[in-house]
């Protein structure tokens, strides 16, 4: 295996592969960050196309697309053959078009997104999301999941950055959501510690509808079993004010009904509230 790149992920990642026994080969352009890493047994190349030879196994996790574009550069016949998998973060779009570099140099290609912190590697609670070449996943699945729990999505090389950053949305909607309602409590004296209980029982509750909802989403019709976007957009004008009256932005919840409200100007007043897809997917018809 080789690992190029070794900043704190890709640090991570060599120590878990060297502690599961494998043999690895690592390149970065300062050398000195592979030090640890070679008391451990590493070995350190002296080029990137002498990292690429020396494996048939790539893993590169660099700082971005641009990086990853620069480290690669010298690189063509020593991929032949090979398989590179990339693990730095990345949009879908840098995605298939490093699968096409690749692919050009003869290599097969997988690409990922990592879920997880540096010290979560090489635990089940890493999770590896990699889409590509499903020989290439299939063959290599062993030593992938010896990084975390190794996910393929699909032969399309976008996806992984696709569900990367549709998950980080959900993490953030969910965090800003919980601070919106700190900062609400706050104001009555209320510590984040003792809401915190009410907030998850709030998400987790949220999470039980998602299933239905997206048989909605799928089907394209949004019967409103248990609430109407009227409904819906009447609460959101009511924290908007309270809010306000309090001394707490608004702006996280002036943006949830502005939504419902372009929605309910549609016609879409009585339906549920997966009916908002729409104006979620409005950006993507309109380029």
């Amino acid at each position: 295996m080789t690992i190029i790149g070794l900043g704190l992920m890709g640090r991570a990642l060599a120590d878990s592969l060297l502690t599961a026994g494998h043999q690895i080969t690592v390149w970065n352009r300062t050398a000195a960050k592979a030090e640890d890493l070679l008391a451990q047994g590493a070995l350190l190349a002296d080029s990137v196309n002498s990292a690429v030879s020396a494996s048939p196994v790539t893993i590169t996790c660099v700082t971005d697309d641009q990086s990853l574009r620069q480290a690669l550069a010298p690189v063509h016949d020593e991929l032949d053959g090979r398989l590179l998998v990339n693990l730095t973060s990345g949009d879908s779009a840098q995605a298939r078009a490093m699968a096409r570099w690749a692919e050009q140099r003869g290599a097969h290609y997988l690409d990922g997104a990592i879920m997880a912190v540096p010290p979560a590697i090489g635990t089940p609670e890493a999770v590896i999301l990699l889409s590509g070449s499903t020989t290439a996943f299939e063959t290599h699945q062993s030593i992938l999941d010896g990084l975390g729990t190794a996910t393929f999505l699909g032969e399309d090389h976008g996806l992984a950055a696709l569900y990367d950053v549709a998950g980080l949305s959900m993490m953030w909607g969910v965090l800003n959501a919980w601070l919106q309602g700190v900062a609400l409590l706050g104001t009555a004296g209320v510590d984040a510690s003792t809401y915190t209980p009410f907030a998850v029982q709030m998400a987790e509750g949220t999470v039980g509808w998602l299933a239905g909802y997206a048989d909605q989403v799928d089907s394209g019709a949004y019967p409103a079993d248990d609430a109407t976007l009227a409904t819906h957009a009447g609460a959101m004008a009511h924290l908007i004010q309270e809010s306000e009256r309090l001394g707490v932005n608004a702006e996280l919840p002036k943006l949830f009904k502005a939504l419902a409200d372009r929605a309910i100007t549609a016609g879409q007043a009585e339906e549920s509230y997966p009916a908002l897809v729409e104006q979620f997917t409005q950006a993507s018809r309109a380029s």
